[in-house]
């Protein structure tokens, strides 16, 4: 019996024992036709062991590479691809230039400097002042990630007076006048403009049409409410 403590490693635990012996065996292919088209059966085998793969881009060119990695690069064969080679395996990545930019502001940050400088290039008196009311928005928002109270308008235009030079200038928003159902009503009383009359207004007794039948009733309900008639009173017991 072989165990696995006797086995060698394998180089890609995904494809499982059976495709690295098929590999080592191509290996021992003397013929040059019979490794290469044992080296194309090995390669669709090893498709199929994963077929959610097949419409990832440059999917055969994975197995190839898979391939020469298993071999640990001493197949000899002709690849579709350039074959990879081990100083290419274990190459380490370049460093990433990163950009070196030192905002003056950096609670702000860089992309705040060059909207302000767009904005203080523009010509239009119309679209600077958007710029400048986009501005101090977004000034509200960098100072509240970082403080708990509310800023004033008067900060946010004293700190951009500080960075344009007195440049730009914000204009905050539009007053609106809460409706107040009080003043309304007063206005209404004292016959002001405005009045609206109700949907539902009581007929005058006088007029035509049935509008004394409406006082008959009126007294009807009263007497009834007076303990069902002017000349009977409640007994008491």
């Amino acid at each position: 019996m072989e165990y696995n403590t006797t086995r060698n490693g394998l180089a890609m635990r995904e494809y499982g024992r059976h495709v690295q012996k098929m590999i080592e065996h191509v290996l021992t292919i003397e013929d040059p036709e019979r490794r290469q088209g044992n080296s194309h059966a090995v390669i669709e085998l090893m498709g199929f062991l994963n077929p959610h793969l097949k419409n990832v881009e440059d999917f055969r060119h994975k197995l190839w590479d898979h391939l020469f990695l298993i071999s640990d690069f001493k197949l000899d064969v002709k690849s579709p691809y350039p074959i990879p080679t081990r100083e290419q395996l274990y190459e380490k990545p370049r460093p990433l230039p990163y950009p070196k930019r030192h905002p003056k502001h950096s609670h702000l940050g860089k992309n705040l400097e060059l909207i302000i400088r767009k904005a203080l290039d523009e010509q239009d008196p119309e679209k600077r002042a958007g710029f400048a009311n986009a501005i101090a928005y977004y000034m509200k928002l960098a100072y509240n990630n970082w403080h708990k109270e509310t800023v004033h308008d008067d900060a946010i235009q004293s700190e951009l007076t500080g960075i344009t030079d007195g440049q730009l200038q914000f204009t905050n928003t539009p007053y609106v006048k809460a409706f107040r159902p009080q003043e309304n009503r007063e206005r209404e009383r004292s016959g002001g403009y405005g009045k609206q009359r109700g949907k539902f207004q009581h007929r005058s007794n006088s007029g035509g049409g049935g509008g004394g039948n409406n006082g008959n009733n009126n007294q009807r309900r009263n007497d009834n409410r007076g303990g069902g008639g002017g000349n009977f009173k409640k007994k008491r017991y």
